[in-house]
């Protein structure tokens, strides 16, 4: 039982790792996707029946698929230790939440729309993008509390000069701030912004350019180099974990480097203890 369970295993760990079958996943799961789109429009609505059809057509599938990934672990709780796959199985799970007409309807719908993360965690480029991403959040933490001190003091500033000349924009440091992520964002802010304050302050432009030097050239090039540093980083561990790339082979060199440094080190150890030994040596012979 245990060999024809290792062989069933095999064949599930061969699947898995099948080039076709993963392209078949994501085919799927795009078509998943498409499928939650038709839904949104009032003209598909007399292919109901033939959507429901084939949106348990693709629940099944994602079913089948979690199950042949599952098994062809040597132990369930394998599966488990990556947080992707958690992730698929939840997906899987949640959209096995029937799409009738419950109270459930909307639940499974929302649930259903999730199933286009999928392509995240079956993509390996996105798996590093979305990883990056989530490890450069504490770094960029500081850099948005940096900027809220420079939106609050330029929010200040301008809600004591420039209030009145639009109550709306400058009216208080809150509306004040919603108006500098305004500038900061480079939505009409010259012609709502900009032109009506220099009909009154002249000189208003230094305050507007300052504040956009700051945040456009300043604190938008700082977090894209952290997200850059950690996605090299991510990179290079994706390298070192494959055993493929520039990062691998530094590494086997470095390990090579180190090898013969130990070998070096033992071979200088033997050649100091053998001319130790070799003055008894001739001590002991001239004695005899």
């Amino acid at each position: 039982m245990s060999a024809s369970f290792a062989t069933w295993r095999d064949r599930f760990e061969q699947l898995r790792a099948n080039k076709i079958f993963e392209l078949t996943v994501i085919t799927i799961i795009v078509l998943s996707a498409l499928l939650i789109g038709a839904r949104t429009y009032e003209e598909v609505s007399r292919f109901q029946q033939a959507l429901r059809v084939m949106d348990v057509a693709v629940t099944v599938f994602f079913l089948m698929e979690i199950l042949i990934r599952m098994a062809a672990e040597k132990r369930l709780r394998d599966f488990f230790k990556s947080g992707w796959n958690v992730f698929d199985f939840l997906i899987v799970t949640a959209s096995l939440i029937p799409m009738d007409d419950s109270e459930m309807v909307l639940l499974a719908r929302l649930l259903r729309i999730f199933r286009v993360m999928r392509l995240v965690s079956m993509i390996p480029e996105l798996r590093m993008l979305m990883a990056a991403l989530f490890k450069s959040i504490p770094r960029m933490g500081y850099v948005v509390l940096l900027m809220f001190i420079i939106f609050y003091i330029y929010g200040a500033i301008g809600s004591f000069l420039f209030h009145d000349v639009d109550e709306r924009l400058w009216g208080n440091i809150s509306l004040a701030m919603l108006t500098l992520f305004q500038v900061a964002t480079f939505e009409s802010w010259a012609t709502a912004v900009l032109y009506p304050t220099m009909e009154h302050y002249p000189y208003a432009w230094i305050f507007f350019l300052t504040f956009i030097f700051l945040n456009a050239f300043i604190f938008l090039n700082m977090m894209i180099g952290i997200v850059l540093d950690v996605m090299q980083k991510e990179s290079v561990a994706i390298e070192l974990e494959s055993g493929t790339g520039e990062a691998a082979e530094l590494h086997g060199l470095r390990n090579d480097v180190r090898q013969l440094r130990d070998q070096l080190s033992r071979m200088e150890a033997m050649l100091e203890r053998g001319a130790e030994i070799a003055p008894l040596q001739k001590k002991t012979d001239g004695q005899a």
